[in-house]
């Protein structure tokens, strides 16, 4: 009689080896839910990406930034060319750009695709802060 006995207290004890799916699909549907109703409410953010050869007024004279491989700066202005640091480079180029008729001369920065993105931006941020008005990126037109 014993061994009745455990038998049935055996059989509340025993673990399940499924696992209910049913909370997991409730989530589901409820996040399918939300995410349908926020959906058309979000509004993508635009960004006007300038296009190249699309400026107002293109520039008579311009200086060049040339940013080497190993990070060295040159900068040429109307046929002078000389190495200068990044501070050397924004105020050659801000006394260049202020000898100028205004708006009429531009800054531009060239470097080759192997050149690290950090030198091309720190030239930038170097002529920007010393109060040059207008800084351009050469490009290669075409594919």
């Amino acid at each position: 009689m014993s061994s009745i006995a455990s038998r049935g207290r055996g059989r509340g004890r025993r673990t399940m080896n499924e696992i209910n799916m049913v909370p997991f699909i409730d989530v589901m549907l409820v996040l399918l839910i939300i995410f349908m109703v926020t959906a058309p409410m979000l509004t993508p953010g635009m960004v006007n990406v300038p296009t190249v050869g699309k400026a107002n007024k293109q520039p008579v004279k311009f200086a060049t930034v040339v940013v080497g491989k190993d990070g060295l700066l040159q900068i040429s202005t109307e046929g002078n060319t000389r190495t200068v640091t990044e501070k050397e480079a924004a105020q050659a180029a801000l006394q260049w750009q202020q000898n100028q008729p205004d708006g009429t001369a531009a800054v531009i920065i060239a470097a080759e695709k192997t050149v690290a993105y950090e030198a091309v931006v720190k030239a930038m941020s170097a002529l920007q802060k010393a109060g040059v008005q207008r800084v351009g990126l050469s490009v290669k037109q075409g594919g």
